[in-house]
């Protein structure tokens, strides 16, 4: 059973998604992943684009440079922005393996609780008498509900956890906050039942059988630092591990 929890981090509210340009450049990197974007593929003229995305084209121009800068982009004077597929992906959400069943999707998270508590004897591998950082996250693939997320973040690696700055990549929050990178993971893949703690945005209810990922990650000093587990639609979502 879990202990009490006596952190103030308890059941915080959802917080704040990332820039709009990175979350456009985001989704043109999973397009490219996914190969909706094939290698030498034109991008519409950038008022065309802003348009699309809602946005000033001053916007899209900041994500067209983060996108040059992740090495997914050759702007071309004159002729126009053209998709170049590189061997390693700058993406913020390089280790997500959810995609939309037609390929690629943009992530973003709901933060439904964070608690600092002993895990439960099945939430593995933590010491007897450790502590951890429990994050429960509602997932979303261009806006629809696909997931459920538990993530237990070592608190040996991290004592001090400020909330109000968690945004939707956890990843991108440990390395800037926290000093921590997850250079490595694991991702195990089975069946395995929706958890009681469902919310009603979910689209299975609790109990019913769901893709399921566990993970462990490791830390750039090679230490473990991280164990989650995730439930998802395999209706609305598909788990994907490419090699180049």
């Amino acid at each position: 059973m879990e202990s009490k929890d006596t952190s103030p981090l308890a059941d915080i509210p959802a917080t704040g998604a990332l820039p709009v340009y990175l979350r456009i450049a985001e989704l043109v990197s999973r397009q490219i992943d996914a190969g909706i974007l094939a290698d030498g593929h034109r991008l519409p003229p950038e008022r065309e684009m802003a348009d699309a995305h809602g946005v000033s084209v001053g916007t899209l121009r900041k994500a067209l440079a983060r996108l040059t800068e992740m090495g997914c982009l050759e702007r071309r004077q004159g002729s126009g922005n053209y998709i170049r597929q590189t061997d390693r992906s700058a993406a913020i959400y390089t280790m997500f393996r959810l995609e939309r069943p037609d390929g690629g999707g943009l992530p973003t998270a709901r933060l439904l609780s964070v608690r600092t508590l002993k895990p439960a004897a099945d939430i593995r591998p933590f010491a007897p008498d450790g502590q951890a950082h429990r994050f429960r996250r509602l997932r979303f693939l261009d806006n629809v509900p696909v997931a459920l997320e538990e993530i237990w973040l070592d608190a040996a690696v991290a004592p001090e956890l400020p909330r109000e700055r968690i945004s939707d990549s956890l990843y991108k929050f440990y390395s800037e906050e926290l000093g921590l990178w997850i250079t490595r993971t694991e991702d195990r893949v089975s069946v395995a039942p929706v958890p009681a703690w469902t919310i009603g945005e979910f689209p299975l209810p609790s109990g019913t059988p769901a893709g399921y990922v566990e993970r462990n990650g490791w830390s750039q000093d090679g230490a473990w630092a991280e164990y989650s587990r995730t439930w998802y639609d395999p209706a609305a979502a598909r788990f994907v591990a490419r090699q180049r």
